[in-house]
């Protein structure tokens, strides 16, 4: 039919490529309409998501079907024809690809890594995280050998050359390889996940923010990136506060000076320590005298907090708490003094 009104080959399939991807484009954003209406009355931001990341792979699709169907009209033959058809299959081979692993991203892993969040399963983040990784370098794998394929490049001797090449370069890469196995490892142990607060060593502490394939990012109080290579990490020794459980022991030392009534003492600061925000109450805080010195009466409170997050506060309340109430009672609180005496000749 449209031979009718368009004699030249190439000016036909110009209309037919821009005509078909015009039409094409048309019925995506009638549907996309339609899918918005239904993803709005859903509870779950994920279906906006997959939404929002399959659209530029849909468009490259619709893209290279309609320039496929329009190359047709120019009747090509021999090489010119395979390479053309070549390369537009390579671009709808491209096409799915993100696709696909835009979908599987989205309803997977983000998915998985949302319930793992809610749940507070620190490890299954983590893990959805560093499979999130690995997907998107096989993905890229498998795309590039089908692409090769298609321009017909034999695969076999390429795959058997690639274990000869991959023994080597796994020889090469051992410590990038050992990063990530140790990753995994330590990820389905659970003995560290994100959020949990750790100390590398006396100097160094910190929550871990990330596990990622090669190493762990750990912030310090001060707001600073610590980046940790994970094979470190696993063969290190880590006391990490958050395991077995959320709650810590906070223990804060005081003194007060000699002829004090220890007694008095202990029930005066057992009761300010007990009510004190995010202390609990099982086991039960405890006040110990632990030490005459040789100027003071040496205690320390011992008592558990619901979480390592409130530790600090709790420690800053109890001094302040200890200070005022033993002022209030006229106990005092010593400090080092010297008594120097003079000799006159």
């Amino acid at each position: 039919m449209l031979e009718q009104y368009f004699a030249n080959n190439y000016v036909r399939a110009g209309v037919i490529f821009v005509g078909l991807l015009f039409l094409l484009k048309i019925f995506a954003a009638i549907v996309e309409r339609v899918i918005l209406r239904m993803v709005r009355k859903t509870k779950t931001d994920l279906d906006d998501i997959l939404l929002e990341k399959s659209s530029f792979p849909v468009t490259l699709l619709m893209f290279f079907i309609s320039l496929n169907i329009a190359i047709k009209e120019l009747g090509l033959a021999g090489s010119l024809s395979k390479n053309i058809n070549s390369f537009i299959y390579s671009g709808i081979v491209i096409a799915v690809g993100i696709l696909i692993y835009a979908i599987v991203d989205v309803i997977v892993f983000r998915a998985w890594t949302k319930v793992a969040r809610k749940a507070k399963i620190g490890a299954s983040e983590s893990l959805a995280s560093l499979i999130h990784g690995i997907l998107k370098v096989v993905v890229i794998f498998l795309i590039f050998l089908y692409i090769l394929d298609l321009w017909g490049v034999e695969i076999a001797p390429l795959l058997a050359g690639l274990g000869l090449a991959g023994l080597a370069v796994a020889l090469a890469l051992q410590p990038t390889l050992s990063n990530i196995f140790s990753g995994v490892a330590m990820i389905m142990d659970k003995s560290v996940r994100v959020g949990d607060l750790v100390y590398l060593d006396a100097s160094t502490k910190g929550k871990i923010k990330k596990i990622g394939l090669r190493s762990t990012r750990i912030v310090t109080f001060d707001n600073e990136l610590i980046i940790v290579p994970n094979s470190k990490l696993a063969d290190s020794t880590i006391q990490n506060v958050a395991l077995p459980e959320p709650k810590t022991r906070a223990v804060v030392p005081f003194s007060v000076a000699y002829g004090s009534d220890i007694n008095k003492v202990k029930k005066l600061i057992f009761d300010q320590i007990k009510t004190i925000d995010h202390v609990l109450p099982d086991p039960v805080p405890v006040v110990r005298f632990v030490e005459m010195a040789d100027s003071s009466l040496n205690f320390k409170a011992y008592y558990y907090v619901d979480s390592f997050e409130n530790r600090f506060g709790t420690i800053d309340e109890a001094n302040t708490r200890i200070y005022n109430i033993l002022g209030k009672h006229k106990i005092d609180i010593p400090f080092p003094q010297r008594d120097v005496h003079l000799k006159r000749k």
